[in-house]
Order: C-alpha cells, then sequence, then structure tokens
C-alpha cells in the first residue's frame, strides 16, 4: 500500500456535483499540486483546481489525515461539477501527478488492512451501496454498525474461555487444579454449540433479506400465471396469450412486498410436449421452482381435475395454490377445489387475476408471508454463504469437542481453537489472500 490510488465515488454521466477521492501517502501532495495547499482536516474548503497553470473547476476540497479516514491512510476528497468534462479533466490531473486509479473495492480494503473495518462490516458496505429494499438498508446499515462482528466477538470470547479451562488441564496437570477444571467447560460449548446450530437454522434470513426473497409461478399452460404475474407487480412484464406455451423462458420480475426485495418468476407451462423448445423451457421451469423460497401453482378453476402428475411433482407442502378463474365457476366447484387442494397441503388462495383488483388479496397474502419469513426480532447470523460455511464449520468442531471432553481433553482443547478460528475467519482476522480478493472484486470503483 506504499502508492496513493485515485477514483470517481460517484456514478459516471451528468450530475450537479461529482467526488473523486484519494488515499495514500501522496495524497496530500495531490491536494497541494491542485489546490495550492492543504484546507484544515475535516473541513470542506473551496478552492480553484488549477493544472499547469489552466483551470479545472472551482471545488469543495476535504482533507482527512490519516489515520482519521475511513481507509486509514492521508485521504482527500474532491468536489467538483459533475460533467463528464470536468470528471475527465481532474481524473487525468491525478494520474500526471503519478497517483494511480484504483481497482474495484481498493478503498474498503485499505480500511480493513488497517483495522477500520473487519470484513463483516467491509461486506455491509457493498451491501448498503447495492441496497434496494428499506430491508436491506436496514440489514446492511446494521453490519456496517458492527452488529454481525458483535456475535462472533462473543462467541469467540466464550470460545477462549472454554480453551483456558481445557488447556489448564492439559499444562497443569500436578498442579492443585480443581478436578473437574476441564469439565467445567463443557456447559459453556454445549450452550454455544446450540447457538450457533439455532443461527445456522436461521442463516437463510439474512441471505434472502440480502438477494431476494424467491417466488416461482408454476402450472399448467393457460392456467394464468403470467396474468397473475401482471397482476402483482401491475404491469404488462410477461405477454399473455390465448396460446398455449407462450411463456417458454423463465421472466424474473423484482418486486418488493412489505419492504423486502423478492423476485417473481413467470414459468413455462409445465406439460410434457414433443417441441424442443418448450421442453427446454419446462425444464428450466422446474429447476427455477426446486430452488424457490415459495411456489405458486396456479391452477385454472374451470379446467383442474384431481390428477396433475406434471404439476405435483413440483410443488411442495406448504406451497400455496392458487384457484385462478374464479369468477368462471360456482361455489360448489370452488368448494371441492378447497378441500381437494388443502387436503394436499397447499395453502389456498382464490383469485380472478384478469379482473381489476382481482389479485390484491394474493398480493396481500403475500406481502403478510414474506414479513413473517424475512423479519425476526434478532439480526441474522449470516448474510452470506461464505458465513454460513463457517459457522457449520465451527460447529462441527465443538460437536467433536464435547464428544473429547473428559476422554482426550488435548484433542478437546484444538478443536474448540479450530473453532474459535472459523469463527475469526468470518470477521477476517486470519482470511487468506484468495478470500479477500474474492470479497472485495465484488466492489464498485472508488468504494
Amino acid at each position: 500500500m506504499n502508492d496513493t490510488i485515485y477514483a470517481p465515488a460517484t456514478g459516471a454521466g451528468r450530475a450537479a456535483v461529482a467526488v473523486v477521492r484519494v488515499s495514500g501517502p501522496r495524497a496530500a501532495d495531490a491536494v497541494r499540486a491542485l489546490a495550492g495547499d492543504l484546507p484544515k482536516p475535516r473541513r470542506a474548503a473551496l478552492r480553484r483546481l488549477t493544472r499547469e497553470g489552466i483551470a479545472l473547476d472551482d471545488a469543495l476540497v476535504l482533507w482527512f489525515q490519516g489515520p482519521a479516514s475511513y481507509t486509514g491512510e492521508d485521504a482527500a476528497e474532491f468536489h467538483v461539477h459533475g460533467g463528464r468534462a470536468v470528471v475527465e479533466a481532474l481524473l487525468e490531473a491525478l494520474a500526471a501527478e503519478g497517483l494511480r486509479l484504483a481497482e474495484p473495492g481498493e478503498f474498503t480494503r485499505r480500511a480493513f488492512e488497517n483495522g477500520k473495518l473487519d470484513l463483516t462490516q467491509a461486506e455491509g458496505v457493498a451491501d448498503l451501496i447495492d441496497a434496494e429494499t428499506e430491508a436491506q438498508r436496514r440489514q446492511a446499515l446494521g453490519q456496517l454498525g458492527g452488529a454481525l462482528s458483535q456475535r462472533y466477538d462473543a462467541w469467540r470470547g466464550l470460545l477462549v474461555q472454554a480453551l483456558a479451562m481445557l488447556e489448564a488441564a492439559v499444562d497443569f496437570p500436578d498442579e492443585e487444579l480443581p478436578e473437574d477444571v476441564a469439565a467445567r467447560a463443557r456447559p459453556g460449548l454445549e450452550a454455544l454449540e446450540a447457538e450457533i446450530g439455532a443461527a445456522l437454522a436461521d442463516a437463510s434470513r439474512g441471505r434472502r433479506v440480502r438477494d431476494g426473497y424467491r417466488i416461482a409461478l408454476v402450472g399448467a399452460p393457460n392456467a394464468g400465471k403470467s396474468t397473475l404475474l401482471n397482476a402483482l407487480v401491475e404491469r404488462d412484464a410477461a405477454i399473455v396469450t390465448s396460446t398455449p406455451g407462450t411463456t417458454r423462458d423463465i421472466i424474473e420480475v423484482p418486486l418488493t412486498l412489505g419492504g423486502y426485495k423478492t423476485l417473481l418468476a413467470d414459468t413455462a407451462g409445465l406439460r410434457t410436449t414433443e417441441d424442443t423448445i418448450e421442453a427446454e423451457g419446462v425444464r428450466r421451469a422446474r429447476a427455477w421452482a426446486a430452488e424457490a423460497d415459495l411456489r405458486l401453482w396456479v391452477v385454472d378453476a374451470a379446467m383442474f381435475h384431481v390428477k396433475q402428475d406434471e404439476e405435483l411433482d413440483v410443488v411442495q407442502p406448504g406451497d400455496w395454490a392458487m384457484v385462478n378463474k374464479t369468477d368462471l365457476v360456482d361455489a360448489v366447484r370452488l368448494a371441492e377445489l378447497r378441500e381437494v387442494l388443502s387436503a394436499r397441503g397447499l395453502a389456498v388462495i382464490e383469485l380472478a387475476a384478469r379482473k381489476p383488483g382481482g389479485a390484491e388479496q394474493a398480493r396481500a397474502a403475500l406481502t403478510a408471508h414474506v414479513i413473517q419469513a424475512l423479519s425476526g426480532a434478532e439480526f441474522p447470523a449470516a448474510t452470506r454463504i461464505r458465513h454460513a460455511e463457517s459457522l457449520t464449520e465451527a460447529r462441527t468442531y465443538l460437536q467433536r469437542a464435547l464428544s473429547d471432553v473428559g476422554l482426550e481433553v488435548e484433542l478437546a482443547a484444538e478443536d474448540v481453537r479450530l473453532a474459535a478460528r472459523s469463527l475469526s475467519r468470518i470477521t477476517g482476522r486470519i482470511d487468506p489472500e484468495d478470500v479477500l480478493d474474492r470479497v472485495f472484486s465484488s466492489f464498485c470503483i472508488g468504494k
């Protein structure tokens, strides 16, 4: 980190203001070269930026003396007018001063390497930038504020206490220690193993808030899947015709329900077909539905019959049966359908998607379901797959340690040490270089 980097911190294109950031040992030299002098730290100052005597722009310049900066290094920001020509001129001037254009995520990576953030907080920065919903914003801001770090550090502290007891029994067998000193570690380890187990059971919640709750619309051709999709998202996202097999590929549409991101997928009608393209669409529909968090089985109230083999192997107990076209059948028929579908472990929602307001009940029910599925009293213990992987690893070591306590104390101590190492890996205390590369490569330039 001996070189000094720069990058625009705002998006490309025409805007009122653009921000260009600089960080590194030559940041002060760059500010002096362009603005004439250094402003007082952490105070904005109006300066005319010049290069070789030619004016570039009138800008607000901020100076952050390390380590009191985002990156922990000497850093500066130039707030200039947002025209493309102005920004390009400033970037060229910084390059001429010998500075290097930053790589994606390099500012935040330097903040991590200088101890300003841990790895989960750095990931929170990326998630906050990408946040599209209120729930994503809250989760990312909590993670940036250290909600995950505090939980992992508390768990690691419990492991250190247990490890101290186990190592005392190993290293000082002849000292006047209580005979059950190693056994005293067991209750804490058992409680922690159970807590991590509960966290793993809840691990998908954080990832679904971040990535979106996936809902697949499945069913026979012409059951009304595309019509229902359009009604739920309140726009013509999918083509609707009376020709069976119109939808042949997955149509994914993002939708915010109750402040949470969801992803609705209209899929090809499930049926046996000789058409190669439609058959591929059916295969993709089954694959997407299998990975979805919830499947909405759209059935035509007028055409549904008890044996629906093409569709039944896709839906699962707990999924929803969306009884569509209820305006075309009588109450007796609806009662029969309700009884048959409920007996299969499905929640039954009745609607007429093609009618104005015909899907409002379905939308309200989905909103309530998503809120219930994704909200929780506690901050989620994992927001990325790598968190869950390390938690699983730590729990495995704990279970092994518990089987060794009282029998092979040395082995138990080593397993507790490995469990602590797994938790440390989440916050990045001991992460190898390739893990850091993977985390920060997803950032945008300038962050």
